[in-house]
């Protein structure tokens, strides 16, 4: 049986405290990619009671993502950003989702991203990063951004973490690990970078501006 609203943010309330549950309800977050980061991330808000998501991602669900992606099997060919948000629907039934089936570009994003408070970037490909990241600092220098970059390969988890490189600009990661050398991406490692992304967007929500 699914439990009422009422009943499921007084749970929460539980866990975090009146005024912090209430911040994180308000808030409103674009998760800008949905592999092995981004469906993280989005699955670790939506159970931190985030109020509303906005998935993007034009990629598909394809074998390869299931070692480290929140998809399923018969997931598999369905468009990413509908799969996460069936997904999302059964993990916190009240949380508003919303998405889009697009890749983002220079052009679109001042008009996709400008209604949400934060905006997150979990692309995979480092030329899209730069492009997200730079676009976002130029249209929304006032916006707090979240990044990642490097979490590839098996070396210790405490090596990732989150630095402020500008006043709104955060990048979580160990700097230096490249998908394209040696081992390549592995869930856990992964699921770690995509923690510490989620982690700095609650903290920037519930007014923390720190690493």
């Amino acid at each position: 049986m699914v439990p009422t609203r009422e009943e499921w943010y007084k749970a929460l309330e539980e866990r975090h405290g009146k005024e912090t549950q209430a911040r994180f309800q308000a808030a409103s977050v674009a998760v800008c990619g949905l592999g092995g980061l981004g469906s993280n991330i989005a699955v670790f808000l939506a159970r931190a009671g985030v109020g509303r998501l906005h998935l993007i991602d034009f990629d598909r669900v394809d074998i390869s993502n299931l070692n480290r992606q929140q998809y399923f099997p018969e997931q598999l060919g369905m468009f990413k950003a509908d799969a996460l948000s069936e997904t999302l629907k059964r993990i916190a039934p009240y949380c508003e989702i919303t998405f889009q089936s697009v890749k983002l570009t220079e052009e679109n994003i001042p008009d996709i991203l400008a209604p949400f408070d934060i905006i997150c970037e979990a692309f995979d490909k480092a030329d899209q990063k730069a492009m997200l990241v730079n676009t976002v600092l130029e249209t929304f220098p006032d916006k707090p951004l979240v990044s990642g970059s490097g979490m590839a390969g098996l070396s210790s988890a405490n090596l990732i973490r989150t630095r402020r490189v500008m006043k709104n600009f955060y990048l979580c990661g160990d700097g230096t690990s490249d998908v394209a050398e040696g081992l390549s991406l592995v869930s856990a490692r992964v699921a770690v970078c995509a923690a510490h992304q989620a982690t700095m967007i609650l903290r920037l929500i519930s007014g923390e501006n720190e690493p």
